[in-house]
């Protein structure tokens, strides 16, 4: 693996969905997924569409496409938290809770 791991650009990103959320824009995808008419379920759409093409892309062993729909996918698992209305704090916690 090469690269740094920066927890930053989570917290950014969360940072970002919350700001869309707060204030929704029609020019932000962020926004138009947390205001569909569908609710929650358009973004939990998205969730379960990223997972699956994250799964083909990691058993066809396909490294580039692996990445971008890992990226898409905590993207939308992120969103999907702020539309359930759920910190990512929360989340945090818990996983620290986890850890061996």
């Amino acid at each position: 693996m090469t690269g740094r791991i920066d927890p930053a650009i989570l917290a950014d990103l969360w940072e970002i969905i919350n700001e869309r959320a707060a204030h929704p824009s029609g020019n932000s995808y962020t926004s138009r997924l947390l205001s569909d008419a569908k609710g929650i379920d358009k973004v939990l759409e998205k969730v379960g569409e990223e997972s699956a093409e994250f799964i083909i892309a990691a058993k066809n062993n396909v490294p580039e496409r692996t990445v971008e729909e890992a990226s898409d996918l905590i993207y939308h698992l992120l969103v999907a938290l702020r539309a359930a209305d759920i910190d990512l704090a929360d989340v945090m916690d818990e996983l620290s809770k986890r850890r061996k």
